[in-house]
């Protein structure tokens, strides 16, 4: 692994920047510092009102990173999103005029109130990290990270993401109400205006490109490799699971562990590293069969108490 940079203290300094207006989270912005700092794309699900587009911008800032927002609505059309050609009478030609997606963060607010149609419009940009227009590809800034929130799908005029769509966030995350302690604090630091987002960036480009280089240094033994391997088998096994974690799925668990490694400067894989991200990587990715009640988050907890760790 790369010796250059101390990554703990510079993760600890990330979260406790962006703690200063999103009290009582500490977990979360862990999560979601990990999930950019692994290279995948993070969705934040949640009622209207708990600091997630809050959260989003204040990660942008922290990483010094570029950042749009786009407030998706039913009307929204793909062009508003990924840019389009225009057509210049002066010089009698068409010009591209990139979209908000050409960023280095874009936040997908409410992602889940737009139609079908321009939701997939994302999924090229997520995967492939370029967008092709008018046969022509053009590549996204690196790096790229869309941080998409939706609302609960019980609420009027949602659209619930098709399951390709959920399978391109590397984790899903709530950010829940906060506690008795934290709220106070709130009331008292910010008297009933909305957080003043000026952070300062704590994790320059360079040391960014090099934590993500050093993910893949992380060692993983083979014990760890079984235990990933056991998780999948599980969910796969009919019954409680209708469909159970898939290879991409599985990979996304490995790197967002090794990621988690690193973030606590460590050169190696723990299985506690798996269990801290199991939820978050695999609850958007499980679906329950017809024999089982619960929902995702259900289906994680089965899986943690029936799998051995060793």
């Amino acid at each position: 692994m790369s010796n250059q940079i101390r990554i703990r203290p510079l993760v600890e300094a990330a979260i406790e920047e962006v703690g200063t207006i999103l009290l009582g989270k500490e977990l979360q912005l862990r999560q979601a510092l990990c999930c950019l700092l692994a290279g995948g794309h993070l969705l934040i699900e949640d009622l209207p009102g708990m600091g997630k587009t809050t959260l989003s911008h204040a990660l942008a800032q922290v990483l010094g990173l570029s950042y749009k927002r786009v407030q998706f609505t039913s009307d929204l059309l793909p062009a508003d999103i990924l840019g389009l050609s225009i057509y210049h009478r002066e010089d009698n030609s068409f010009r591209f005029h990139p979209g908000p997606i050409f960023t280095q963060v874009l936040l997908a607010d409410e992602i889940n109130r737009s139609a079908p149609r321009t939701q997939s419009a994302l999924l090229e940009a997520m995967a492939e990290r370029q967008v092709s227009l008018e046969g022509e590809t053009r590549p996204l800034p690196d790096p790229f990270f869309v941080i998409a929130t939706q609302n609960p799908l019980e609420q009027a005029g949602t659209y619930p993401l098709p399951e390709s769509q959920l399978d391109r966030f590397l984790m899903r995350i709530e950010l829940g109400y906060p506690d008795p302690a934290a709220e106070r604090a709130m009331m008292k630091t910010l008297g009933g205006s909305a957080p003043t987002l000026e952070l300062k960036q704590r994790i320059s480009a360079d040391e960014l490109a090099a934590i993500r280089t050093a993910v893949d240094e992380v060692h993983v033994s083979e014990s760890v490799l079984d235990y990933l391997q056991r998780l999948a088998e599980r969910s796969r096994q009919p019954g409680e699971f209708a469909v159970g974690l898939s290879p991409r799925g599985v990979l996304a668990l490995l790197r967002s562990a090794r990621t988690w490694a690193l973030m606590d400067e460590r050169d190696h894989v723990l299985p506690d590293d798996v269990q801290a991200v199991l939820t978050a990587v695999t609850a958007h990715r499980l679906h329950p069969g017809s024999g089982f009640s619960g929902d995702g988050m259900a289906l994680v907890a089965l899986l943690q108490r029936e799998v051995d760790v060793v």
